[in-house]
C-alpha cells in the first residue's frame, strides 16, 4: 500500500511541476499591461475525491495551460496541493481585472474543466486576496526559465 501512494504522490508532484512551467509563464508578446488596482487575485482551495485525484490533476493541467497561453487577461494560474493531503488543490489565480475573470469563465476550456471535474470536487471555497506589494507583482515569473 506504501509503495502505490508513493507511486501516486511522485505523479502529482511531477504534474505539478510541469504545471508550474507551463501556468504561470509569461513571454514579452503577452504579457497584460500590469495595473494592480484593478487586479482579481484569488486563492482557489478545493478537495478532491481521492478516488478522482490522477484523473482530476490531468485535466487541471490542460485547464491552467490553455488559460494562461490564450487568455491574455489570465496572468497566472497556479495549481498545488497539500503534502500531508494531495487531494487538497490550491490555485493561485491572478486576473488583469473582473471582466477577464468573467471572460475566463465563459471560455471553452473552462467550462470543460468544470463539467468534467464536477464529480470529483468535495468542495471549492474561492478566497479573494489582496497583494501587500504590488510593485514586485511584475517580477515574480519572470525569474523562472525553461531552459
Amino acid at each position: 500500500m506504501k509503495i502505490k501512494i508513493k507511486s501516486i504522490l511522485k505523479i502529482c508532484i511531477s504534474l505539478l511541476f510541469i504545471l508550474l512551467f507551463h501556468s504561470c509563464n509569461q513571454n514579452a508578446t503577452t504579457a497584460t499591461p500590469f495595473n494592480s488596482e484593478n487586479m482579481m487575485i484569488r486563492i482557489a482551495a478545493i478537495e478532491i475525491e481521492p478516488a478522482f485525484l490522477k484523473e482530476y490533476l490531468e485535466i487541471l493541467k490542460i485547464e491552467s495551460e490553455a488559460s494562461v497561453r490564450l487568455e491574455p487577461g489570465v496572468i497566472c494560474i497556479y495549481p498545488m496541493f497539500e503534502k500531508e493531503r494531495p487531494n487538497e488543490i490550491r490555485l493561485l489565480e491572478i486576473y488583469a481585472d473582473k471582466a477577464a475573470y468573467e471572460s475566463h469563465l465563459k471560455s471553452p476550456h473552462f467550462i470543460e474543466y468544470k463539467t468534467s471535474t464536477a464529480n470529483m470536487v468535495k468542495s471549492l471555497d474561492l478566497i479573494e486576496m489582496s497583494a501587500i506589494d504590488e510593485a514586485s507583482m511584475p517580477k515574480l515569473f519572470r525569474k523562472l526559465s525553461l531552459n
